[in-house]
């Protein structure tokens, strides 16, 4: 399993970011235009409500394992969680895990 979770980290960083470029290529770096996109029609407004209550339940997931199982430290899968996506600090988090 713990190639399987490697595997699912590494494209769980590379897909985002390529769907990432293209915005940044067409709009520039523009936060407000990306955070309104997110939220565009309601289906990407489901999605992205969907992604934003999912990231957070990790969260607490992950600081809950920390204090009663001495689970990888939160920090770093809430950092990459930020920077890329849960696509990739969830796999990151269970290989660090096995």
């Amino acid at each position: 399993m713990k190639r399987l979770y490697l595997a699912l980290g590494i494209v769980g960083a590379v897909l985002p970011y390529f769907f990432f470029t293209q915005f940044i290529i067409s709009n520039g770096v523009d936060l407000p235009g990306f955070i309104s996109a997110l939220f565009v029609n309601p289906p990407a407004s489901g999605f992205t409500s969907d992604l934003l209550l999912s990231s957070f339940a990790f969260w607490i997931m992950m600081f809950q394992e920390k204090t009663h199982r001495n689970g990888p430290n939160p920090l770093i899968f809430i950092t990459l969680n930020l920077a890329i996506g849960l696509s990739c600090a969830l796999p990151a988090y269970l290989y660090a895990r096995s």
